[in-house]
């Protein structure tokens, strides 16, 4: 009778999905479709698509006439029509240990986006968390950048970004599951590979190696101290990355993160000095089968943890995220399956974490889709746990 009742709620769940027909301001600008950008379904992206993000959020194929206002002054950029874009993702979902409670989740999330051009080099993005779980969440993807700096192939960015996304995106994940291995938190470590304050340089080799290099505060997006700074110490820390496509079909990389941190707790205080190190790659089949592979190893000197500033030291840890998407039919297909495993493993227990993902989307719209994911949670042996969620993304 139990999951009986689950199975009802999930049916009743398809009666809560409206067929959005509006588009995001991307494609409202260029009067295209959504899959020019996006497979098998937003957010995630294909090459297509990340090349026109790299480009600074212009197609050089089309054209957006009237994209600027005229006021007869060279020098200014005045949008026309300034652009405008909504995501909003709902669940239902259910727990399946303890009480087994079922849960609706909807809004999920509710995050205002924008971003596009401001002459032919410079560009912005930004989007503002209306709802994040419950709460008003504010700014956190949020950058300018110059496109062809010298007008070579180097490409600048300054803000708020994700420190991984050189790596694998998490907001462009198509599951509710996060990606673990960039998520870990040490004790009252501030150091993640979410998101932080910084400068974020790219350059592309004709050998098609991507090189980026990251100096970032290193304490997330905190708020401003009582110097009027971000930082909460004097150090910066450092990501660089290469990676290389190999044919048609392979794409590996490399990662090394570089950091030093100030780590207080009521009267005890340490120095922390840490490093993340790993590979990553992509291996494709057409446009059809991808996998994702990333193993991240970290090492901490010492931290505090927040039960009474105990210090402890010499803290290892391993990460490691697989996933595996199929779409049947590339960019056209309707349904698509992902597969996702996390396992994290430290001498921190706390951040210990173990689990395996199967996610069915089904592209109810271009813009709007649905998924059914079950995710298992191996952490504690002796207390499994699962997840049963189903819900929709639809962007406006």
């Amino acid at each position: 009778m139990k999951y009986n009742k689950y199975f009802l709620t999930i049916i009743l769940a398809l009666f809560m999905v409206e067929q959005a027909e509006a588009i995001p301001a991307f494609a409202r600008k260029y009067g295209i479709s959504c899959m020019m950008c996006h497979t098998p379904a937003a957010p995630k992206l294909k090459d297509y698509g990340d090349t026109f993000a790299g480009d600074g959020f212009k197609l050089a194929d089309y054209q957006a006439p009237r994209y600027f206002q005229d006021a007869g002054d060279d020098k200014l950029s005045l949008i026309r029509d300034f652009p405008i874009a909504v995501r909003m993702d709902g669940y239902i979902q259910a727990g399946f240990s303890g009480d087994g409670k079922v849960d609706m989740s909807a809004p999920y999330l509710l995050k205002l986006m924008s971003g596009g051009q401001l002459s032919e080099k410079l560009a912005y993005y930004f989007y503002f968390y209306m709802d994040e779980h419950g709460e008003v969440a504010g700014v956190e993807d949020a950058f300018s950048m110059y496109d062809n700096l010298f007008n070579t192939e180097l490409d600048i960015y300054l803000g708020q970004f994700q420190v991984s996304d050189p790596l694998f995106k998490r907001e462009l994940r198509l599951t509710f599951e996060d990606y673990h291995v960039y998520t870990s938190q040490i004790g009252l470590s501030d150091f993640n590979l979410k998101y932080d304050k910084g400068i974020l340089l790219a350059y592309s080799l004709p050998t098609s190696t991507d090189i980026t290099l990251e100096v970032v505060n290193g304490n997330g997006l905190s708020g401003l101290g009582e110097e009027g700074f971000f930082d909460k110490d004097s150090y910066k820390n450092y990501l660089g990355r290469i990676s290389q496509d190999i044919g048609d079909f392979l794409r590996i990389g490399a990662m090394g993160y570089l950091g030093k941190e100030e780590i207080t707790h009521e009267m005890f205080s340490v120095t922390n000095q840490a490093w993340f190190a790993g590979p990553d790659a992509t291996l494709s089949f057409s446009d059809k089968l991808e996998v994702n592979f990333q193993y991240v190893m970290r090492h901490d000197d010492e931290v505090l943890t927040g039960d009474g500033g105990n210090r402890i030291t010499d803290i290892t840890t391993n990460g490691m995220m697989g996933e595996v998407i199929y779409s049947p039919q590339g960019d056209k297909s309707n349904w698509f399956l992902v597969g996702l495993y996390n396992r994290v493993a430290s001498d921190y227990d706390p951040a210990d974490y173990h689990s395996a993902t199967v996610h069915l989307g089904y592209v109810m719209r271009r813009n709007v889709r649905l998924g059914l994911e079950y995710t298992q949670v191996f952490t504690d042996p002796d207390n499994p746990f699962g997840r049963l969620s189903f819900g929709f993304v639809a962007g406006i």
